[in-house]
């Protein structure tokens, strides 16, 4: 499967010529324990938003969308003119609608019960 993987990426980024991606991360922390994260790449003035985390006991206190936040501003800072991000979760994609995000598609029943959102923000 590795093989498979790594073929397939390897042949992406010989076609992606001058995307040149780059990792990018924010983690907030209390106590010095990390209790909420955002993660992606920039690559082609886009920000690629792949995990975005809160500890369960932190959920619903905003602290989500602050990282969210942090991360979005680290790539304009590197010239990211939008940002791209997914979800299976219905209450999770009204949320990330509030703060700016605009469905361009979805997939009803992606997986089983859950239907997939990508949604992109002009930033």
């Amino acid at each position: 499967m590795a093989v498979v993987r790594n073929g397939v990426q390897d042949w992406g980024r010989s076609q992606a010529v001058g995307g040149d991606p780059l990792p990018i991360a924010c983690f907030l922390r209390e106590r010095g324990n990390v209790v909420a994260g955002a993660c992606g790449r920039t690559e082609f003035g886009r920000l690629f938003v792949t995990h975005l985390w809160v500890i369960e006991a932190k959920r619903n206190t905003g602290i989500g969308s602050q990282a969210l936040q942090i991360l979005e501003t680290a790539a304009k800072e590197r010239g990211a003119r939008d940002s791209l991000i997914e979800t299976l979760d219905d209450r999770v994609s009204r949320l990330y609608g509030r703060l700016g995000y605009v469905e361009i598609a979805a997939i009803p029943a992606y997986i089983g019960r859950f239907n997939r959102h990508v949604m992109l923000k002009e930033l």
